[in-house]
């Protein structure tokens, strides 16, 4: 190793979902949402003044703040935006998470969380979920730097009810709290109803699966003015300028349509209760999902072959080769014809094995 070499930070980098470049496939391994934009994200596409692209943009991202406030009923120093919910959830790991205490999360999660962990040199500790894929409450009673952890969990699919988040709130006042919500959307209620009681909440989503735009890069987080000041303090001190304008007028513009948004989530979950149902008859068994994708094993098939072979007919899902997850596939929601692809071709494997 050569001298300079020995002062580079080496870490483990998160492996995103495949993204494939062929044509006339049918892509379930990213948990993007099937359905277009609403209506008023392409008019307002269409209406962008290209000019206004020699600027800079809004560093404040005010116009998707205020709407953002306007949307959950909250102040617009409650809301802090950033590039994805990744680029959120990082900015609050860097600004949050400073004791020498580990911070908790589930062994089985969002894996960026322990990359994140890594590069920033932050203590954690990983606390095992159950044999049947459940958080253990418990387990985040003791001492830490903070806890964070996404409600519906990923890759699971389940979600906790309020009074199980309530809890973990209770028992960890002096430290942040960060609920990851990127699917909140499809099932459960959103931890931001208490936002008025705890001051140590942050709440973080995107508009990358219920709202279509997963190419625009829009996350965000909602918590108290004091956690969004510390959160900009950060945000400015590394970069001033994180999103482009394009997407803080598109963002506002998808929020406009409130109709198309609840049409469009209604659509993902009647498609996936339908999917459990020809599931289960394939034999297949799965934690209940409330997202916008299934975790699900074939106890007769391994999930490689099924993997493998769902790729050659270019249907992709996303298969996890690690420890407790090799045995599953998670399987995101098209729309009710790319599902019943899917099945056709389950059918005959699942037959013929």
């Amino acid at each position: 190793m050569k001298a300079w070499e020995e002062n580079i930070r080496r870490v483990v980098p998160y492996v995103p979902g495949e993204q494939p470049k062929e044509d006339k496939l049918i892509k379930l391994n990213t948990n993007e949402n099937p359905y277009p934009p609403a209506p008023g994200v392409q008019k307002a596409l269409r209406e962008m003044n290209y000019d206004t692209f020699r600027k800079y943009p809004d560093p404040a991202v005010s116009g998707l703040v205020n709407e953002l406030a306007r949307w959950y009923q909250v102040q617009p120093e409650q809301v802090f935006v950033g590039v994805g919910s990744d680029d959120v959830l990082a900015m609050a790991f860097l600004t949050f998470f400073n004791s020498k205490k580990p911070v908790l999360f589930p062994d089985i999660t969002y894996s960026f969380y322990k990359v994140w962990a890594e590069l920033f040199q932050i203590p954690y500790e990983t606390p095992k979920l159950d044999e049947k894929f459940q958080i253990c409450r418990e387990d985040y009673y003791k001492e830490n730097g903070g806890v964070i952890f996404p409600n519906p969990n990923a890759p699971t699919g389940l979600v906790q009810p309020l009074e199980f988040v309530e809890d973990i709130l209770n028992h960890n006042q002096d430290v942040v709290v960060i609920v990851d919500e990127a699917y909140i959307d499809f099932g459960g209620e959103s931890a931001l109803a208490l936002l008025d009681k705890y001051e140590n909440l942050l709440v973080v989503q995107t508009f990358s699966k219920s709202r279509s735009m997963a190419g625009m890069r829009i996350g965000y987080a909602i918590g108290s003015p004091a956690l969004i000041r510390a959160l900009h303090d950060v945000k400015y001190s590394y970069n001033s300028y994180t999103m482009n304008m394009p997407s803080q007028v598109l963002g506002v513009a998808a929020l406009r349509d409130e109709a198309y948004f609840k049409e469009t989530v209604r659509k993902i979950i009647t498609t996936r209760e339908k999917a459990k149902v020809r599931l289960r008859e394939l034999g297949f068994v799965f934690p209940d999902s409330s997202t916008n994708f299934i975790f699900a094993r074939h106890p007769q098939c391994s999930a490689e072959k099924i993997f493998l072979a769902l790729k050659e007919q270019k249907i992709f899902v996303r298969y996890f080769k690690q420890d407790r997850l090799s045995e599953y596939l998670r399987i995101t929601i098209g729309t009710d014809e790319e599902m019943e692809a899917l099945f056709t071709f389950l059918e005959k494997f699942v037959n013929v094995r």
